[in-house]
């Protein structure tokens, strides 16, 4: 992925300001963060029920089922 750099952010920062404006950017913003914050949690919730399942299949395998 290719890198954005500091003149990229700038125009970006100024098309959205221009498209939104600068009372509506703020509610923008935190609803940005607060999807990420919800995906980061999701992620990590799917990939702890993932190493669970295959640390549980790893007790079958040698004999030490815990159920």
């Amino acid at each position: 992925m290719a890198s954005i750099g500091i003149s990229g952010l700038i125009l970006i920062l100024i098309i959205a300001l221009v498209i939104f404006g600068p009372k509506k950017l703020p509610e923008i913003g935190k609803a940005a963060g607060e999807t990420l914050r919800e995906f980061k949690k999701s992620t990590k919730d799917l990939t702890g029920d993932v190493a669970d399942e295959v640390q549980e299949a790893k007790d079958i395998v040698k004999g030490n089922d815990t159920k």
